[in-house]
C-alpha cells in the first residue's frame, strides 16, 4: 500500500500530462523537497511514475482510495431558517441566485462522483426539481425526520457509507477544490482556530480526530462533510444502528457516532479548510447578510 506521502504526489500528478518541477510538487503537496523528491524517486522505482509522469500502474495505485459516492443528508426542517424555510426546504433556498445544495452536487459532479443521493424528508417532494438538471440523483426517504436527529437519516443510508462522501446539505461551498475523486482516510473537514463556541474537534500532532466538543480552544471548527474509507464504512452500519436503538439515541448526532460513542473503533482525520471555502448559514439573519434579497 503506498503511503500517504506517495499518495500526495500521485494525486497532484494523476490530471498532469508533463512532468512538473519537483519544487512545485513539493509546494502542492505541503512537503520539504527532500521528502517530495524521495517520494518521487520511490514511486518511480516502483514503476508509479515514469520520467515524472504518472503511468497506467500509478493510476491503478490509486484506484482504492477513489470515492465512489456522495450523500446528503438533507430532511430536517431548519427551524433557525424561519421564514424562508417555511416552504422550502433549507438546501432547496437560494443564495446570491444559487441553491445552497447545488455549490455542493456541482463540486461532487466536477470530481467524476456520479453516484449522488440525497436524503429527504420535509417537505420531500420539492427535491425533485433537482431531476431536471441532475438526473442521476437518488432520494432515499427518511419517514422519522420529524421525531429524530440526523442520525435517523444515517440510518437510512448507512448502507451506502463505504468509500463515501456525506455532506451536509446546509453548507454553501466556495471552495469546489476540497471535493476530491481520491481520499486517503476517513476525515472530516476542519478549520484551525484559536477558540470557538460551535462544533468543534481536538486533534493529535499528527492531525487524528481525539474529541468531539461544543466549544474549544487551540481546536478545529468543524464542518460537515466527511469522508468514510471502505473499512470504516463497513463498520459504521452497525455503529449506527447501536446507537440508534439506544436510550436517548433518536437525539443523537450521526457524528457522534464514531466521534464519541465507538471514537476508539477509528481513527478519523481532520482535513484542514478555511472560512473562505465554506459557510454554513445557522439562521435568517445570516441568510440577509449574504443575499440582501432577503433583507426586505
Amino acid at each position: 500500500m503506498i503511503s500517504k506521502k506517495q499518495f500526495d504526489v500521485l494525486v497532484y500528478l494523476s490530471d498532469k500530462k508533463d512532468s512538473r518541477p519537483q519544487r512545485e510538487i513539493a509546494t502542492a503537496t505541503k512537503m520539504s523537497v527532500g521528502t517530495a523528491n524521495k517520494c518521487i524517486a520511490d514511486l518511480t522505482a516502483q514503476g508509479y511514475l515514469e520520467d515524472g509522469v504518472i503511468t497506467p500502474r500509478g493510476l491503478d495505485a490509486l484506484e482504492p482510495f477513489r470515492v465512489k459516492r456522495a450523500i446528503f443528508i438533507a430532511a430536517g426542517f431548519g427551524s433557525r431558517m424561519v421564514p424562508v424555510t417555511l416552504n422550502t426546504p433549507k438546501p432547496l433556498i437560494r443564495v446570491n441566485g444559487k441553491r445552497i445544495i447545488t455549490t455542493l452536487i456541482d463540486a461532487v459532479i466536477a470530481a467524476g462522483i456520479t453516484e449522488i443521493y440525497i436524503v429527504r424528508g420535509y417537505l420531500a417532494e420539492q427535491f425533485d426539481q433537482l431531476l431536471y438538471d441532475y438526473p442521476m440523483i437518488k432520494f432515499i426517504e427518511n419517514p422519522l425526520y420529524n421525531e429524530a436527529n440526523n442520525i435517523s437519516s444515517a440510518v437510512c443510508a448507512s448502507y451506502l457509507l463505504k468509500n463515501a462522501y456525506v455532506l451536509e446539505a446546509d453548507l454553501v461551498l466556495y471552495n469546489p477544490a476540497l471535493i476530491t475523486k481520491y481520499q486517503y482516510h476517513t476525515n472530516y473537514l476542519g478549520v484551525p482556530v484559536d477558540k470557538t463556541d460551535d462544533w468543534c474537534f481536538e486533534t493529535t500532532e499528527t492531525g487524528v480526530i481525539k474529541k468531539l466538543l461544543v466549544g474549544g480552544t487551540n481546536c478545529h471548527h468543524m464542518f460537515g462533510i466527511s469522508y468514510w474509507s471502505e473499512e470504516d464504512g463497513a463498520k459504521m452500519v452497525g455503529h449506527i444502528k447501536q446507537v440508534y436503538q439506544s436510550p436517548g439515541g433518536k437525539e443523537r448526532y450521526w457524528d457522534e457516532v464514531a466521534l464519541k460513542y465507538f471514537k476508539d473503533e477509528y481513527k478519523i482525520h481532520v482535513r484542514e479548510c478555511t472560512f473562505k471555502d465554506i459557510i454554513e448559514i445557522d439562521t435568517y439573519s445570516e441568510l440577509k447578510q449574504l443575499d440582501k434579497t432577503y433583507d426586505v
